[in-house]
């Protein structure tokens, strides 16, 4: 996490004090339900809430405390008994580290959830926009980077649409998944601390309970999230690599805006170079690496161990804060992004109507010839345009053989490029309802 590709936002999700005050809710939520069943005193209760609520949490002191306990929660609860006083002695009754350290990160993680939920929404609504902008903006399809068929920039963008749709509802899922509380106790069984408490502290957080927690969350949630993150984060970076190809000199069919005063190259004056898109397919590579140690993160030993600590420690705030970047970068890139369909319509033209092949091999089929002699037929004529740079309606024109199983008239249709977009509303209809 560094502040480069950082968002104050989502950065603030991660910070100490934010974890601290935290942990606090946690265990003062915990008091209310034990005041409640008569565990600890309600004047106790209240206290911890008036005076814990007030305190200033010294980041730097409980790192010091840290030093000599070497234990996180410890050092924390011994710096929050300084601002209560002897009612502290009531804080953490039952309760065991895990228990706020899980039940905090399931707040984080939530809560970074809704953010990028948010970015999600945002960058949906300029693909939405943008492909309208150029739904009947006729473009070549490419397989293998190589011409395939007409299609319209509109039906790409509509495309991505639906892809980052699929990645929201898997958000979505992923946040409710993750979103559970454990206040159970040493190994979970409740021995010292009653399931109310659960149930209060879930309630107030906006969680709901882990139904068997041993002494830590199930790793398998967060599993699922990460590898989330990372579903997302490879959609990122396909859109991200479209636009990175269609900005190559050679094909400039769109290109990241670029902005008065700004430089493509310290040694060439003349680059206009694709810094954002490149810059995105690297932060997916980090985000998706970010999966694995999440899903190894899930054999525990036991009832727990802390192997899975120091991972999370790293993943949670870099996987969230690098994705809620790429996001927010993708929509500025979108939105800004510079279209030429002028180059598009040269594109398509450049083989001189070869995109239609598959037409004259389908019309030579219904005419009466073999699958294979039909092939045969066109692709002699296509490897012309290849080779010689000829005129593929001409040379088809001219191939007697083409022209026994079809009339000139039945030929030159078949070159209509209205033929390939008279379904884009179609698509569109399916994708945008």
């Amino acid at each position: 996490m560094i502040p480069r590709y950082s968002r104050p936002e989502m950065v603030a999700i991660w910070s100490p004090e934010t974890r601290f005050r935290i942990w606090f809710e946690i265990e003062a939520h915990a008091c209310d339900a034990l005041a409640e069943l008569g565990v600890i005193p309600k004047e106790a209760a209240r206290t911890i809430w008036e005076k814990g609520g007030a305190a200033k949490f010294d980041v730097a002191k409980i790192d010091e405390i840290e030093r000599v306990t070497k234990h996180d929660v410890i050092a924390f609860l011994t710096h929050l008994a300084e601002f209560v006083g002897p009612d502290a002695r009531f804080i953490h009754q039952g309760m065991t580290s895990s228990d706020v350290l899980d039940t905090c990160l399931a707040v984080q993680l939530t809560r970074a959830s809704d953010i990028l939920l948010a970015d999600i929404d945002a960058l949906l609504a300029a693909l939405k926009r943008r492909a309208f902008e150029h739904k009947d903006t006729v473009t070549i399809g490419r397989s293998h980077g190589i011409h395939a068929e007409p299609t319209t920039f509109g039906i790409k963008l509509a495309q991505a649409y639906a892809e980052f749709s699929r990645c929201r509802e898997r958000l979505v899922h992923a946040r409710e998944d993750i979103a559970t509380c454990a206040i159970s106790g040493a190994v979970g069984t409740f021995a010292n601390i009653e399931p109310y408490v659960e149930e209060h502290v879930a309630a107030k957080l906006g969680l709901k309970p882990e139904p068997v927690s041993t002494q830590v969350i199930p790793r398998d949630r967060h599993a699922m999230f990460f590898a989330t993150l990372g579903v997302i984060a490879s959609s990122v970076e396909r859109l991200a690599v479209e636009i990175r190809h269609l900005q190559r000199t050679e094909v400039l069919e769109a290109e990241e805006y670029f902005s008065p005063g700004q430089k493509g190259s310290s040694a060439m004056p003349h680059k206009r170079n694709p810094v954002l898109t490149e810059n995105l397919t690297g932060l997916a590579r980090m985000v998706r690496s970010m999966a694995v140690p999440a899903m190894e993160d899930v054999a525990l030993w036991h009832e727990r161990d802390i192997s899975h600590s120091s991972v999370e420690r790293m993943i949670g705030p870099d996987a969230t804060v690098t994705l809620d970047f790429a996001l927010a970068r993708l929509t500025g890139v979108v939105d800004k992004l510079l279209v030429y369909p002028e180059n598009m319509e040269k594109n398509l033209n450049k083989f001189r109507g070869l995109v239609h092949s598959q037409r004259v091999l389908l019309a030579l089929t219904q005419a009466g010839l073999s699958r294979e002699d039909a092939y045969r037929l066109v692709q002699r004529n296509a490897m012309k345009v290849w080779e010689q740079g000829a005129d593929f309606l001409e040379e088809l024109l001219a191939d007697k053989d083409v022209t026994a199983a079809l009339s000139e008239a039945e030929i030159r249709e078949k070159f209509d490029l209205g033929y390939h977009t008279k379904y884009v509303d179609t698509i569109f209809k399916r994708v945008f309802g």
